[in-house]
């Protein structure tokens, strides 16, 4: 669990949607290939039964999605996106799934409203929560969208919704679809489950409105050219994610802080479906990492955990971990200023800020339009 340097322990189906398997994983990754045309074929007629199945909600519905699994930015693109058009003046909600929180027997909940968490993570997931913190408009979970909306109006007047990881989620008919792809991984291998990383093949793009390409700043791009060629028969736009600043939790809020890292000792602890720009953007700020504690996607801390942390950090100066983990990290009793996530950001370039503003204004302008006649 613990090691000194970041090695990504990844999941071992994971190990085999690289590109270039070496000859003694070519047996394993055949066996997945064989199951990948059923999960084609039951992923084509499930979008096909939900297309028919499809409604509306009475509000202009805003979708960040991606085609792979794992995280593509889609939360911070998501809150990124949110604040643009709260600065226009519009009032807006966001709807999650909530991946990773407990059970529960109402359709949908608000988990936060006016910048206040109204639920621990364990009830609203762990991006939500996140989202919580630094958003101040209405958040709401629900398997259904449409019930998640309905839940947000209810609490107030919208202008427009926007869902957090949606472009699956057919069922919810929406006025612009926006798809995310991460640069530096791309579409690994180009298969979809179980035998590659792809929720939908590269085609279903063109259900999309426009793609935006996201880069960390890790690494070359992981699109081939081919790939690239595919996206482009949508708009495409380009963004960064980048390290902002750091929080430290402070009495039930988040403080934000600069970023002298340099020549600190620290451990790192992260629970997400791909670590390595984590890592690396931690090597940037020139974080001495001393441990890493890896666990996996939407993971829930327990005591055992946080003392195994607490026994690494006798070697460190600083706990370095994620916002989506902090969430979950703060209920521990740290040391004061210990424990920090790094909070990033997303960053356009003007011409594209400049398209993604009018697709989205446009589509908003668009739903309203007919109301008035």
């Amino acid at each position: 669990m613990i090691s000194s340097e970041p090695a990504p322990s990844r999941p071992r189906i994971e190990s085999l949607w690289e590109r270039h398997l070496p000859l003694r994983d070519l047996s394993a990754w055949l066996g997945l290939a064989a199951l990948a045309p059923f999960y084609r074929m039951g992923s084509a007629a499930r979008l096909a039964f939900w297309r028919m199945m499809e409604r509306g909600a009475n509000i202009p519905v805003i979708s960040i999605g991606n085609l792979t699994v794992g995280g593509n930015s889609k939360t911070p693109f998501t809150l990124f996106l949110a604040a643009r058009l709260q600065s226009r003046g519009l009032r807006v909600g966001i709807v999650s799934r909530g991946h990773g929180r407990k059970r529960s027997r109402s359709r949908a909940e608000l988990i936060a409203n006016g910048g206040e968490a109204l639920l621990p993570p364990e009830d609203s997931g762990d991006e939500p929560a996140m989202m919580a913190k630094s958003f101040t408009g209405p958040i709401a979970v629900a398997r259904r969208r449409i019930d998640g909306i309905a839940l947000l109006q209810s609490a107030g007047p919208l202008d427009v919704v926007i869902l957090d990881d949606g472009f699956q989620h057919v069922r919810l008919k929406r006025d612009a679809d926006l798809v995310l792809v991460g640069a530096e991984h791309g579409f690994g291998n180009g298969w979809v489950l179980p035998a590659g990383p792809m929720r939908e093949p590269i085609r279903a793009v063109r259900r999309a409105d426009a793609v935006v390409i996201i880069s960390s700043g890790a690494g070359d791009s992981a699109i081939t050219p081919r790939q690239m060629k595919r996206l482009a028969s949508r708009p495409v736009m380009h963004a960064t994610i980048r390290p902002r600043s750091l929080v430290v939790p402070e009495r039930k809020t988040w403080r934000e802080v600069a970023l002298p890292l340099s020549g600190r000792r620290a451990i790192a602890i992260s629970g997400l479906a791909d670590p390595r720009n984590f890592y690396a953007m931690l090597r940037e700020l020139d974080a001495d990492l001393v441990g890493v504690f890896e666990y996996p996607d939407h993971y829930v801390y327990t005591s055992a955990d946080w003392q195994a942390i607490m026994h690494a950090m006798r070697d460190a100066d600083v706990a370095l971990t994620t916002e989506k983990d902090l969430v979950k990290l703060e209920r521990f009793p740290f040391a004061r200023d210990s424990l920090y996530a790094l909070r990033l950001e997303v960053k356009m370039e003007a011409a594209d800020v400049q398209a993604l503003d009018e697709l989205i204004m446009d589509r908003i302008a668009h739903y309203a339009r007919p109301a008035q006649a």
